[in-house]
């Protein structure tokens, strides 16, 4: 069981339904989980972005195809990780909180932003 399935037990059976959910590729769509990580818990791991002092670390990402990516908001304020073509978006992560999405399936690199604060911008790279 990965990490974020077990930060995800400790908030409850639905969040670890989800997240168990996503990390299967339950389904093609490349649309954020719905699962949050508890409040002061920190996603780790290959194939993690954190965001933090408005920058997405690292800024650049290799995954593959229909891995899960988990974004952790370490900053005091809400924000976004969403592909600029709308391949993959977390939707709003609130602060101190981890939001998943699935890789694209198709290798390619995908530019992704901040819808709320478009300066702070990235690259998915995803390998077949």
């Amino acid at each position: 069981m990965n990490r974020i399935a077990k930060l995800m037990m400790t908030a409850g059976i639905s969040g670890a339904l989800a997240v168990g959910a996503s990390a299967c590729g339950g389904g093609s769509s490349a649309q954020a989980g719905s699962s949050t990580a508890p409040s002061g818990a920190t996603a780790s791991g290959p194939d993690t972005v954190i965001i933090k002092n408005f920058e997405f670390m690292p800024k650049s990402l290799t995954v593959k195809a229909g891995a899960t990516v988990s974004v952790h908001n370490e900053d005091s304020t809400t924000h976004t990780l969403t592909a600029i073509n709308g391949a993959f978006n977390t939707g709003d992560i609130a602060p101190g909180t981890t939001k998943t999405f699935t890789a694209p399936a198709h290798a390619g690199q995908y530019s992704f932003d901040c819808q709320i604060h478009q300066y702070m911008t990235g690259t998915l790279t995803v390998t077949g």
